[in-house]
């Protein structure tokens, strides 16, 4: 199918340049530029931006639990009475439902991110793959739970 387009002179004697370079005409240039440019936008990730209206009710129901854990495992004791777990999820950490192993969200959007809970417990979330922070953070490295 074929549809013109609207160029800038410079920009078309630019796309010509280079067409000359590579050895292939401008509208190849532009037909794979465009290709490119269409499948990075579908590969793209997109804004995690978890649904409120799911994130508020479990931030109301798991604050006292994550405000009050003394440790690692006084969380994961506490969630795990609720049906919920904590697991590594990038460089962070997310909350999973128990018995459908489904993501919820990550722990950040809880208000309690990796690094804070860290601090707070004096050491990584157990088996944490990414044992570099322990020392960003000034913190001990647990290998488990």
């Amino acid at each position: 199918m074929r549809r013109n387009i609207d160029l800038a002179h410079v920009t078309w004697q630019a796309l010509e340049g280079i067409a000359s370079q590579e050895g292939c005409s401008v509208n190849d240039l532009v037909r794979d530029a465009v290709k490119r440019d269409l499948y990075r936008r579908t590969r793209a990730k997109k804004a995690g931006r978890p649904d409120e209206r799911l994130v508020a009710p479990l931030r109301a129901l798991l604050a006292d639990d994550c405000a009050y854990a003394q440790g690692w495992e006084d969380l994961r004791s506490r969630l795990h009475h609720k049906g919920y777990e904590l697991r590594e999820s990038g460089g962070g950490l997310a909350l999973f439902e128990q018995r459908s192993g489904r993501k919820l969200c990550k722990a950040s959007d809880l208000g309690y991110s990796l690094s804070r809970l860290s601090q707070r417990f004096g050491q990584l979330f157990p088996g944490h793959s990414h044992a570099y922070l322990s020392k960003r953070l000034g913190i001990s490295h647990s290998t488990r739970f």
